[in-house]
């Protein structure tokens, strides 16, 4: 049995726009529910959600068959859990907060076999079928592991070269969330100065051949991220859908103004 080939990565390398979405919410219900959307990514969230590996194995198992390929952020940019999820048969992570050059060089050597990584090897786990990828995937998981990491703040930006330009790095995502914070413009992630950032950034991420990410929860915004080249966007989150979807539900059952103490009657 050969190991699946990575879709997303192989789009973004081709100049394929990816578009994508946050799944936040720690459920493999809400993940099977995705699948049928037709996005061609959604990010597995460990960073900012109560997400473990038990649950993050359901997400994954969710998106099995469908079109969309499961992205994985672990909380940090650390080998135990690295090892863990690609062992669980994650084949793209998004190391979030990457600093500098050394940093993005530890996420690919913990993503990598010895003697070019520091992975340990399992030959039986659900990355490898279980073992029956066996041979298969030892010597194609390199090809197909895709290696992001994400920009968020102004002194990362300030190494976006050096840190792009790390054999192994396959994209660099930015994080308009932090860097807006960061930058002294805090929740507003669509600041001039911000995009500005961000677009310098981007360009210089490109020009060293490597594919530019961000997340947006604004469809128009989105789109012009996607003219401008980059090549993995996301659009919006399940935990945003569900919270603007409820109260806007509860906006149509209660007048304007009503504190939501009266009783509905039915």
């Amino acid at each position: 049995m050969k190991i699946q080939e990575n879709a997303f990565k192989k789009g973004i390398k081709a100049g394929v726009p990816q578009i994508g979405i946050w799944n936040s919410l720690c459920s493999n219900i809400v993940s099977d529910i995705l699948s049928t959307a037709g996005f061609d990514w959604a990010l597995l969230d460990m960073e900012h959600s109560p997400s473990s590996l038990d649950t993050v194995l359901g997400q994954m198992q969710g998106y099995q068959g469908s079109k969309t390929t499961p992205i994985v952020r672990p909380p940090w940019s650390e080998p135990v859990i690295t090892k863990r999820l690609l062992d669980l048969g994650a084949f793209t992570i998004l190391f979030p907060m990457i600093q500098n050059k050394e940093e993005a060089e530890a996420a690919v050597r913990a993503c990598r076999y010895p003697p070019r990584g520091i992975r340990g090897v399992s030959l039986s786990h659900r990355g490898n079928r279980y073992g029956a990828a066996g041979v298969d995937y030892l010597a194609r998981a390199e090809e197909e592991i895709c290696i992001l990491v994400q920009i968020e703040t102004p002194e990362a930006m300030g190494r976006v070269d050096e840190i792009a330009a790390v054999d192994g790095v396959d994209g660099v995502f930015f994080g308009p969330a932090d860097l807006s914070m960061n930058m002294g413009f805090p929740g507003q992630m669509g600041h001039p100065e911000v995009a500005k950032s961000i677009s310098e950034g981007a360009g210089k991420a490109r020009a060293l051949g490597k594919p530019t990410g961000i997340l947006i929860p604004d469809v128009e915004a989105a789109k012009k991220w996607v003219e401008e080249g980059f090549m993995f966007v996301a659009c919006g989150s399940d935990q945003g859908l569900l919270a603007g979807a409820a109260r806007n539900l509860y906006k149509q059952m209660v007048p304007e103004g009503d504190d939501g103490s009266k009783a509905l009657n039915y």
